[in-house]
């Protein structure tokens, strides 16, 4: 299935300019949905992986249902004062200021092995901080999985020598 045909792209949101890649049409789309999962499971069945971790909102919707099919864990990334323990937090720049992410300081347990799960591969921003939490915690990474990547924004550039999948480019 050509998931990039279940992918509406929406002009000039948030502000003139940007063609926001829109997945509520893949995800209201079972089939589509369901290979998108499928896809990446069949990319990672075979990596040693204890856990898949997705940063907030939309990683949700890409690393739960990929922890589930392949029988691991899934750790949430969220923002600040969402976690009811105790958390790490990485604050990372963004084009116009900076934003914060945090996760369970019991997570993840010193060398576990740990995939990166998200819709979209942008800038790199969102994804190096929850890398940065992984690896604060020790875990061992083997790699960054999204729907989407955006290549001309160059986002594979802050995340250096890591194994990166991408089902989707523009």
């Amino acid at each position: 299935m050509n998931l990039k045909d279940t992918i509406r792209v929406i002009p000039d949101f948030p502000q003139a300019g940007i063609r926001f890649k829109d997945i509520t049409t893949l995800l209201k789309n079972g089939p589509a949905y369901q290979s998108m999962i499928n896809q990446l499971v069949d990319i990672y069945k075979e990596k040693e992986i204890d856990l898949i971790v997705g940063p907030e909102a939309r990683g949700f919707v890409i690393a739960a249902p990929l922890a589930y099919a392949l029988g691991v864990g899934f750790v949430p990334v969220r923002k600040p004062k969402k976690l009811p323990f105790e958390t790490i937090e990485v604050t990372y720049d963004l084009e116009y200021g900076q934003d914060s992410l945090v996760m369970h300081r019991d997570a993840i347990q010193p060398g576990q092995k740990v995939l990166i799960a998200d819709d979209l591969l942008a800038t790199g921003g969102t994804i190096a901080a929850t890398l940065e939490l992984a690896k604060q915690l020790e875990a061992e990474i083997i790699g960054a999985a999204f729907l989407i990547e955006l290549t001309y924004l160059n986002g594979r550039e802050k995340l250096g020598e890591l194994d990166v999948t991408s089902l989707v480019q523009y």
